[in-house]
């Protein structure tokens, strides 16, 4: 553990970036809160008027808390640590798949293609696979052992792949890394977990584990996974801006972190001892949704690393960590339902004993992203009531005075306010497309002008889809707060795209929801149905945009780094899962006609 000094020395680092972060997005809120308070003071102010404005407080801040980690990212490059490994390195590492009714054939290739990238480094002596299954599929299962057989005599790996499938999954992902450690962490010094569509290059690995070598108060080294492989409209628009947007906002995120950084549950390393001796997670009292197995359990265990003074930290600078995501908004949804409960379960851990605050704090701001969304359908609706709560115009305020005296006009001020609003959610996303054609970084996107042009699509697809995921999101925290379990499903990996009559089967209670608050604001104050339209149309055409944007993508927008020059382990993955695919194949042909040989031959 480092001296006091020197975790004192750490904490100072975040300190100001915090702070500045905190003050910005407060005085951005602040500002709403009193513009909307003057808009209100026009016609008599009263406790709808307060009601709004508070709620404008808080979104505002939110937005703004958001920006504000945007901005920061930009005021810093990606650098690599300053304490680098001298000599070999020497630590024992576990790299852990867990995996749960997955497709083997293509979990495995990936875990091949790792192999080999390991094994071209020279160090992969230290290193051991071990794939952890979870699956209750047991057809699937059968496949998992069988092709873990073919992978290991191909790769010539017996002894250090392992292939373990658990009886009971308690726990789920969280459970099955814990029952490991438990089991066989002992042989360990560090361990890289994974999740099945992980995909790591061999040097990036090796570089993790010298940095937890050279610096033994780390606990967790998380990396950046950049998204891959997107073939849909939704999935090359999701794909885009995680490679553009997501490491800056992740550089403002670990400046303000500082120790306790996050945790996203894969593609990070983390110290066996450590984890073994902080990070065992309680069943928590109840039946699901709040209690049972924690879910979003990697937020958990970063803050139970940082109590005990362990190191979380965040390394941007690393290339080299992939994933995919899903193809369409629905599957997007489906897995946003799971995080939403786990997220939403942190109620019960915010005052837990002993965490740092500011571990407190991240816990509040998952619950917050999942919440937000109600605070804003909140002033929608006291919007369409105000009308009802205003107090009568008084046109004679001023007694013995002839002459009517009409109420200001506050037009501008709405206005000023709603450009306010949505400057916070696209400032930083043009800032971030300036600061890439200033630097360069544009022509890893194809150039300044097509990174601008994907920027501004990405920016419109997103706006246009943003209400369709707001109601998805809704539906998912009142179904939590009604005490529903979502359960843990399994994660689609197909192509993604639906047909018209599958949105509409996914999405038709999202057009409901926007004819009927069309319909409200229309009969209950009309005055507002312009305002509420970039809202209820999206809604109202849920399937449409559904079904359009899990439609194979085909412009020449949305550009990324990996397309341009795709990664050694993703082009090695590719090769090895389309030999496979042949195999099966061939093996398939051919067995119909080697049972006919035999027929006849008897």
């Amino acid at each position: 553990m480092p001296p006091p000094v020197a975790r004192a020395q750490a904490r100072d680092r975040a300190t100001l970036p915090r702070s500045v972060a905190i003050v910005l997005s407060l005085v951005a809120g602040a500002g709403a809160f009193m513009l909307f308070l003057q808009f209100g003071w026009s016609d008599g102010l009263d406790v709808i008027d307060i009601l709004r404005a508070v709620l404008i407080l808080i979104s505002s801040w939110w937005l703004a808390w958001g920006a504000v980690q945007g901005l920061m990212g930009l005021a810093t490059d990606a650098r690599p640590p300053a304490v680098q490994l001298d000599g070999p390195l020497t630590e024992t590492v576990v790299v852990i798949v867990p995996v749960y009714n997955e497709d083997p054939v293509t979990t495995f290739s990936r875990i091949a293609a790792m192999d080999e990238s390991l094994q071209a480094t020279g160090a992969a002596g230290q290193f051991h696979i071990a794939i952890l299954s979870d699956t209750r599929n047991d057809a699937i299962a059968a496949r998992e052992k069988l092709w873990f057989l073919q992978m290991v005599e191909e790769r010539g790996a017996k002894g250090r792949m392992f292939y373990r499938r658990r009886a009971d999954n308690r726990g789920k992902k969280a459970g099955n890394i814990e029952d490991f450690i438990q089991t066989s962490g002992g042989a360990y010094d560090l361990a890289l977990i994974l999740d099945a569509d992980s995909l790591m290059e061999g040097a990036t690995i090796v570089e993790m584990a010298r940095r937890m070598q050279a610096e033994s108060d780390i606990g967790l080294l998380q990396t950046l996974p950049v998204v891959t492989r997107a073939r849909t409209r939704f999935g090359r628009a999701m794909q885009f801006s995680a490679a553009f947007h997501s490491p800056i906002f992740a550089r403002g995120l670990a400046m303000m972190q500082g120790r306790t950084g996050p945790f996203w549950g894969h593609n990070a390393i983390v110290r066996v001892r450590a984890f073994a001796e902080s990070c065992g997670l309680p069943e928590l009292r109840g039946k699901p949704p709040f209690g049972g197995h924690v879910m979003s359990h990697d937020y958990v265990e970063a803050a139970l690393l940082a109590r005990a003074g362990w190191r979380v930290r965040l390394d941007d600078d690393l290339g080299g960590s992939f994933e995919e995501g899903p193809e369409n908004l629905v599957d997007h949804a489906k897995r946003d339902r799971r995080w939403c409960q786990g997220n939403l379960q942190h109620v019960r851990l915010l005052m837990a004993p002993g965490l740092k605050p500011w571990s407190r704090f991240v816990f509040f701001q998952g619950i917050m992203a999942y919440i937000s969304p109600l605070f804003w359908i909140g002033f929608m609706l006291a919007s369409i009531a105000a009308p009802f709560f205003a107090p009568p115009p008084d046109y004679f305020p001023e007694p013995y005075w002839p002459f009517p005296i009409f109420p200001q006009a506050e037009t501008s001020k709405a206005i000023g306010l709603a450009i306010g609003v949505f400057g916070l959610l696209i400032l930083p996303k043009f800032a971030v497309a300036l600061n890439a054609a200033m630097s360069g970084r544009a022509r890893n996107f194809g150039g300044a002008l097509r990174t601008f042009a994907s920027m501004l699509a990405e920016l419109l697809f997103s706006s246009v889809s943003a209400p369709v995921l707001l109601a998805y999101q809704t539906r998912s925290v009142f179904q939590v707060l009604l005490g529903r379990d979502g359960g843990w499903p399994t994660n689609n990996r197909g192509d993604g795209r639906l047909s018209l009559g599958e949105a509409w089967a996914g999405s038709h209670w999202v057009v409901t929801t926007g004819l009927a608050g069309l319909a409200g604001t229309w009969l209950l104050a009309p005055g507002l149905v312009v305002w509420m339209l970039p809202v209820l149309v999206p809604m109202m055409l849920a399937p449409v945009i559904i079904s359009w944007s899990s439609r194979p993508a085909t412009s020449g927008l949305f550009v990324t780094p990996m397309d341009l020059a795709e990664s050694p382990v993703m082009r090695r993955q590719r090769e090895i899962l389309a030999a496979w695919e042949g195999n099966m194949i061939a093996m398939r042909d051919i067995a119909p006609v080697a049972a006919a040989g035999e027929r006849q031959h008897v």
